[in-house]
This record gives C-alpha cells, structure tokens and sequence, in this order.
C-alpha cells in the first residue's frame, strides 16, 4: 500500500528521499509542487527527473478526500463532510472573516470526551486521524474551492490533545515555508484541559496558539458539564495556562458557550472573570448552536450582553463570537449524525 505523501513533514521526505539514494533538495522541489502550485500529477513535476518521478509513482499517493456532502450557508460558512479510506465520515468547517479564511479541522473520527453540550460526543471515539488526514481537510478544500487558507483551527471533532502527536505533525506541515506556508500565529489548538498535554504544548518550538474549551466558570458546574473535569479541574488548567504563557508569551483564548439558565448569569460572570484575573487571556462568547439530542438552550442576546458587559467591566477582555452557519448543521458533529442516519 502506498503512503500518502500529504502525512509527511519535509524532514521526514527528505530522510526517505536520501535512504532511497536521491537528494535532499528533491524533498523541497516536490513540497513546493505539491503545496505551492497544486500539482498532484508526479508526472508534471516537470524539474524532477525520471528516476524520482518512477519512485514517487511507485511509493506515494496524493489522495485527497472525497466528498460527501457539503453545505453552504447564506453568510459564506461551508461544511464539508469528506469520506475516509476505511469508510468514515469526518467534517471540515470554512469559515469567512475580514482577516480571511479560516478552516475549522477535525482530529478524530468521533470524540470520547462527553460534553453534554457537544454533537461530536454523540458517537464515541472511533480512532485519531491521521496526518495525512489532517493535512489532506486544508489541500482538498484549497484544491476544490480554489482558495488558499489562511488560518487554521483544530476545533472540530475530536480532542486534538488525544491525538497530540499527530497533530504536531499536521502542524509542522501546515506551517513549512516551502508547503503552505500558515503561519504559527495563525494555527489555534483547542482543548477541553488536557493539563498533562498543556505542558508539553509550551515547550513545542513552533509557537501556535492555545484555546481552553472553558465553558464553566466553576468546578461543579463544569463537572456537569464537561465529565473531564473530575481529572483535570480548573485549579489545574489555570496553573498549566500560567506556565504555558511564562513559556510562550502568547495570550491564551478561553471558549465559552452560554447556556441558558445555566452558565449565563452576572454570578457566573464574576466567577470566571476571578478565576481568569491576572492571566495574559481573553474570553471568546459564543452563541450556542442548539442540538436536538440534549436539553440545552440558547442564551437570549440581552443576557449575553449582559454577561460580556460584566466581563469587561470586571478587567475581562471579552469577544462575542459572531454568529455563521445558523442555516446549516452548524454545530459539530451534527453534518456527520444526520447523514448517518440518513
């Protein structure tokens, strides 16, 4: 079975060229082929000789993800759902903004986490993806839409630091000057608090941003809310995002959904806004995308603004998240439920 080549870094192709008695410099030549000009043809990689062009025919593959569906909401937000070798489904969200265009990407097939909020949850971790899976959600929707992707988020389903390994890979390739170049400061990793994980994400050279999937602003309600909370609860996360910054420098997002009635009132502005006094951070309100299967609500915008007003006045710096794909399956996961179903 050939390997895909979109699952190696450049380090790693230009040690498997070199063992293959080719040069090391042919790695850069095929990086810049396939990330820069998007060809995917080895035939056409015209500055590479016959010999080369012979073993990448015989050794590699260029797949990129089949689509099953996809769906564009009236705002431009566009979810795909591609279609792994082994028959799963897995969805990639491309969101417009005015710095330009962010691609949601997922890292597992399913997610074990247990969120009672989450659609991703509804179906249990199957397996991590691989690299050349995450790699391949960005250069299939470059290669369809005829874009180039600016920022990256490992937001979607999955817990990234589950898969840690595999998506520091997918980073190191998303980040490489001679491929698709995004840089570190446009990649985010979202975490649910994985603490031990936290640490290890300080010490990386490349210096991508973290995000706290939050979403409570004390321990018996985050408990309730997020089960991984009993392992890692927030006393923790706090002190590993202290230590993450003291590493990195880098401000630290912290996610927030607002739940009606549950995680939105002035108490629980003032709570997070303590807990979060004196790191380098800010908070990220978002909108709840309702799921059918749990009992959640959306908070109304009054009380929202009121809750963001709080933030503020409190020190907080505070964003609320604007709102995209409201016509579409918006919330993870929901794409990959319905069509299974289906």
């Amino acid at each position: 079975m050939k390997n895909n080549l979109f699952g190696y870094t450049l380090e790693k192709l230009q040690n498997e060229l070199v063992l293959s008695e080719f040069k090391k410099f042919n790695a850069t030549q095929i990086y810049e082929w396939i990330y820069q000009k998007r060809q995917l043809d080895f035939e056409l990689m015209t500055n590479l000789s016959n010999p080369l062009k012979n073993h990448l025919e015989e050794t590699f593959s260029l797949d990129l993800l089949p689509v099953i569906t996809k769906q564009t909401s009236f705002d431009g937000t566009t979810k795909f759902l591609f279609k792994l070798v082994d028959g799963y489904s897995i969805e990639t969200v491309l969101m417009t903004h005015d710095y330009g265009l962010s691609l949601c990407v997922t890292s597992q097939v399913g997610c074990s986490m247990g969120c009672t909020f989450c659609a991703s949850g509804l179906k249990k971790k199957t397996r991590d993806l691989e690299v050349s899976e995450l790699v391949s959600q960005v250069t299939s929707v470059e290669q369809l839409l005829g874009i180039k992707i600016t920022h990256v988020v490992v937001m979607g389903t999955g817990e990234p630091f589950d898969n840690y390994d595999n998506v520091m890979e997918f980073i190191r390739v998303i980040n490489e000057n001679h491929g698709l170049a995004i840089g570190q400061r446009h990649i985010t990793v979202s975490t649910c608090g994985i603490v031990p994980r936290i640490y290890q994400y300080a010490k990386e050279p490349i210096r991508s941003n973290l995000a706290i999937s939050l979403h409570a602003s004390n321990d018996d309600l985050r408990t309730r809310l997020m089960p991984i909370n009993k392992r890692y609860p927030l006393k923790e996360i706090i002190q590993a995002c202290k230590v993450y910054f003291e590493e990195t420098s880098r401000r630290i997002t912290f996610e927030y959904i607002l739940l009606k009635g549950e995680n939105d009132s002035i108490q629980h502005a003032d709570e997070l806004s303590d807990l979060l006094r004196g790191l380098n951070a800010y908070v990220n309100l978002i909108p709840y995308n309702v799921v059918q299967e749990f009992s959640h609500e959306k908070t109304d915008v009054s009380r929202a603004m009121a809750f963001y007003d709080r933030l503020t006045k409190r020190g907080i710096i505070a964003t609320m998240r604007k709102e995209q794909g409201t016509d579409i399956d918006a919330a993870c996961g929901q794409l990959r439920m319905k069509t299974d179903k289906e």
